[in-house]
């Protein structure tokens, strides 16, 4: 048996961990890169809390989540980026179906777009709204995607102006490429779409809607980023 055929037993686990459609729902959830109860995923999966339970289980044992208690309360969260990446990108293969089938109510089609329109990916920002700071950066020459993403001097110039600090951590990249699940176009991720997301949440140019990964543009964030990127306001409504 070659080496690469030792990994097999391995990938095998990995993809039988996500091949259920519950653990592959919280996985989702999970996305937005905050702690859940069992209980909260339980509800956003549509199974009984138990069933659920024994599904985080399997999560937690194969690296993919990790928890903490508190009191009485159990949270989970994805262990750390990679799992966040690879579920994202996982997704973005299925998304034209997604997308092909029709909300059934008024309610899912509203969260739908504002899913759409805005959204945290971990812990950085997608959806059109992504794209669109994205392709700022690259205009103004801030974000080379040539031969993948990477800031360019002038762009790190521009993060620490913005009072945007970038601190990187173990083997993270500074700037990477995310592939967009419903844009079918990269997104910025990285240390500097990390540190982006939180300052827009941080400074309140961006909030949480609903209990999902949607975000919006407040007025104060579309003056913000209409002043430091030229990104028309109207396009982030």
């Amino acid at each position: 048996m070659t080496e690469r055929d030792a990994e097999a037993p391995g990938l095998a686990r990995l993809a039988g961990l996500i091949a259920d459609e519950t653990r592959a729902a919280c996985l989702l959830a999970l996305l937005d890169g905050r702690a859940w109860t069992a209980g909260e995923l339980a509800r956003h999966a549509g199974v009984a809390a138990s069933t659920v339970s024994e599904h985080l289980g399997k999560l937690v044992a194969g690296g993919l989540l990790t928890e903490e208690r508190q009191g009485r309360h159990r949270y989970v969260r994805l262990a750390d980026e990679r799992v966040a990446q690879l579920v994202e990108d996982l997704a973005a293969q299925v998304a034209p179906q997604a997308a092909a089938r029709r909300p059934r109510t008024l309610r899912a089609s509203s969260a739908g777009s504002a899913m759409a329109r805005g959204r945290t990916c971990y812990d950085h920002l997608a959806g059109r709204l992504g794209i669109l700071v994205t392709d700022a950066l690259t205009g103004r020459g801030l974000l080379r995607q040539d031969t993948g993403f990477a800031l360019t001097d002038a762009g790190l110039g521009w993060f620490d102006a913005a009072g945007i600090p970038l601190t990187a951590t173990g083997r993270r990249p500074l700037a990477r490429a995310c592939l967009d699940w419903t844009e079918r176009r990269p997104h910025l991720a990285g240390v500097a779409g990390a540190a982006l997301c939180k300052h827009a949440l941080d400074t309140g140019w961006c909030v949480r809607i609903g209990s999902e990964r949607a975000v919006k543009v407040t007025p104060a964030g579309e003056a913000a980023l209409s002043e430091l990127l030229g990104i028309d306001p109207v396009a982030l409504r």
